[in-house]
C-alpha cells in the first residue's frame, strides 16, 4: 500500500511538472495567459472611488491594477482621468481631455506611437496585469485584434524612426542659436549644443533632410573619418564637411564655430 501510495504521489509530482514544463514552454513561444476579460463597463467600475471593486486602468486593452500609485490615478489624483478607461491616446498625447481619452491610436505620428511604446513596458513593468479589455485590441476570447496588429506594427515603426533621428543628431547635433532686431541671427557650436554631449565643437552648416523643403543648422565634425567609418584609415580628415547634405552659410569663414547673420 505504502509503494502505491509513493507511486501515486510520483507521478502526481511528475504531472505538475509536466504543466509548469509546458506553460513555460507556451509563454516562451509568445502564448499569454487568458486572463481575465473586462467589458469597458466593467473597467468604468474600477476607478478607485469608495464601493467600487478596485482600480484599474488599461493601454492598448491591457488591463493594470494601478492600486500602489492610488495618490496618483485614484479620486483628486492628477492622473484620475486615466482611471477606468483605455487611457493609449491620452499617454501617447498628453490630453487628457474627454477628447484625448479614447484608445483608438490609428492616427497618431511615429513619435507618438514610439512614447505610447515606452508607456507600455513602464506600466507592464510597474503594475501588474490583470486582464483584457474586450473591444477594439482583444476579441470577446481574448485574442489580438487586427487594430491591435496594426498598433503594434507602427509602435515598431515609429520606434525605428526614432532611433534613426537619434543617430542622425548624434552625427549632427543642432547648433546653438539666437536672434536679435539689432544683430541678425547667430549660429555656433559648442560640446553641448542641441542637448547632444560630445568631445568635438564642430562647425556651423545648413543640413538638407530627404523629403523636407527646409534646413536646419547642425554642428558638423571637421576631423577624422566620415560618420560610421570608424576603422577607415583612407580618409582626408575632414570629418563629415563633406557630407552632400550640407551646405556652408554665406558669409561664414568655413571653419569658424559661430556664424552672424547680419539683419
Amino acid at each position: 500500500r505504502k509503494v502505491s501510495q509513493s507511486a501515486a504521489m510520483w507521478r502526481g509530482a511528475a504531472a505538475a511538472a509536466a504543466l509548469c514544463l509546458g506553460a513555460a514552454w507556451l509563454l516562451g513561444r509568445g502564448f499569454e495567459p487568458r486572463g481575465r476579460l473586462l467589458s469597458a463597463a466593467e473597467l468604468r467600475r474600477h476607478r478607485g472611488a469608495e464601493g467600487e471593486p478596485g482600480l484599474y486602468l488599461a493601454v492598448l486593452g491591457r488591463v493594470f491594477d494601478v492600486q500602489s500609485g492610488r495618490k496618483h490615478y485614484g479620486p483628486g489624483g492628477a492622473y484620475e482621468g486615466l482611471a477606468g478607461a483605455d487611457a493609449s491616446r491620452a499617454l501617447a498625447t498628453g490630453d487628457f481631455s474627454p477628447a484625448g481619452l479614447v484608445d483608438d491610436v490609428s492616427e497618431l505620428s511615429p513619435a507618438e506611437l514610439a512614447a505610447l511604446r515606452g508607456w507600455v513596458d513602464f506600466y507592464s513593468a510597474r503594475y501588474a496585469a490583470v486582464g483584457k479589455l474586450v473591444g477594439r485590441f482583444y476579441d470577446e476570447d481574448g485574442a489580438p485584434t487586427e487594430a491591435l496588429r496594426q498598433a503594434e506594427a507602427a509602435m515598431a515603426e515609429g520606434l525605428r524612426l526614432k532611433a534613426e533621428r537619434d543617430r542622425r543628431q548624434q552625427q549632427f547635433p543642432p547648433c546653438n542659436s539666437e536672434w536679435s532686431s539689432a544683430r541678425g541671427s547667430r549660429f555656433w557650436c559648442s560640446r553641448q549644443s542641441g542637448g547632444v554631449k560630445r568631445d568635438w565643437i564642430g562647425v556651423p552648416r545648413k543640413l538638407y533632410s530627404p523629403g523636407s523643403r527646409g534646413t536646419q543648422c547642425v554642428c558638423v565634425r571637421t576631423t577624422g573619418p566620415p560618420w560610421g567609418q570608424p576603422d577607415s584609415t583612407e580618409h582626408s580628415d575632414r570629418g563629415d564637411l563633406d557630407n552632400p547634405h550640407l551646405e556652408e552659410y554665406d558669409g561664414c569663414h568655413p571653419m569658424a564655430e559661430q556664424c552672424v547673420l547680419d539683419v
